[in-house]
């Protein structure tokens, strides 16, 4: 790879560059693996924490050109360096799955794409649509109105480089908000708090940040679906609070359409908890299970049919 036509780069604090483009083959469902090799000077400050996905770290030394697997002792599942791999496919169009830990699939099986995201880009697949792609926008922990020191810019913040700036978006499914809910009830502790600020939301200053990232979805011509928020066993204080908002999602026709995960997979006997075979465990979570009833809740003619207009 190159940067320029250089075989290396630097890149200033809170940068990003493109590489040059590679003629590569690629095949659908096929994995790739991309090596890179850092200075000695670098420390690694920013990664991806939930890949759901094994990466490995070399012996020292600059081994990215080894075709044996050898100098790469350390396993890690986290994403490094790398944020994403653009392919050129200028009559194609791009579904922009953002959110949470949900959507990033925490808890689903290691090494196995079994996301949310990933279901669904199988179903536009068998579909035999082969001009939709799905890329995962997910960041565990991240909140609709505030930043956090481990979990990133809030995505009201982040949409516009995170989504608009992504080639070939069409589409949006939007499921963010539980954190925001959750984390202002987090007991705060010394050293780094992930979960600070312990900010308190309400219903409307939630809707208002919906409204806000709705409205620069429209204003670059994208669509954008709500997603309602799934059960998280939550006190009724807080649970008040989701079930206000999945009401405001479903009924205010803000968004040009609505999934509406929270019915996918509640338990029909309680409705504030996962449905048991959707539960991965620690009732917030989906099972593998729970992350395929969700791509199946999602209504794909609509969805892919918005990437066209």
């Amino acid at each position: 790879m190159t940067f320029g036509g250089k075989p290396a780069v630097s890149v200033p604090p809170g940068g990003e560059i493109d590489s040059d483009p590679v003629r590569v083959g690629i095949a659908a469902g096929v994995p790739y693996a991309v090596s890179s090799y850092m200075g000695r000077e670098q420390n690694l400050v920013a990664w991806h924490r939930v890949s759901s996905q094994v990466n490995y770290l070399s012996m020292p030394g600059n081994h990215t050109g080894d075709a044996s697997a050898d100098a790469y002792r350390q396993r890690v599942t986290q994403f490094a360096w790398v944020t994403g791999v653009q392919v050129e496919a200028p009559s194609s169009a791009t579904i922009a799955a953002i959110g949470d830990s949900i959507t990033d699939g925490m808890r689903s099986s290691l090494n196995q794409n079994r996301r949310w995201p990933d279901a669904l880009a199988r179903r536009v697949a068998q579909s035999g649509d082969k001009s939709v792609a799905v890329v995962n926008l997910g960041i565990s922990g991240n909140r609709l109105l505030t930043d956090s020191p481990c979990y990133g810019d809030a995505l009201a913040s982040r949409f516009g480089r995170d989504v608009l700036a992504q080639p070939g978006v069409k589409t949006v499914i939007l499921l963010i908000g539980i954190n925001d809910i959750n984390f202002a009830a987090m007991p705060p502790h010394g050293g780094l708090d992930c979960d600070a600020p312990h900010t308190q939301v309400t219903v409307d200053g939630l809707i208002a940040g919906y409204k806000r990232v709705i409205a620069a979805a429209h204003a670059r011509g994208v669509r954008i679906f709500g997603a309602t928020l799934t059960p998280a066993a939550l006190p009724p204080q807080r649970e008040a609070i989701r079930t206000e908002v999945n009401q405001w999602i479903r009924t205010s026709h803000a968004f040009d359409g609505v999934v509406d995960f929270d019915a996918a997979l509640r338990d029909p006997a309680d409705p504030t908890r996962l449905r048991r075979s959707f539960d991965s465990g620690d009732q917030i979570h989906p099972s593998d299970a729970g992350y395929s009833a969700m791509a199946d809740a999602i209504p794909l003619q609509p969805v892919v049919n918005s990437t066209r207009k």
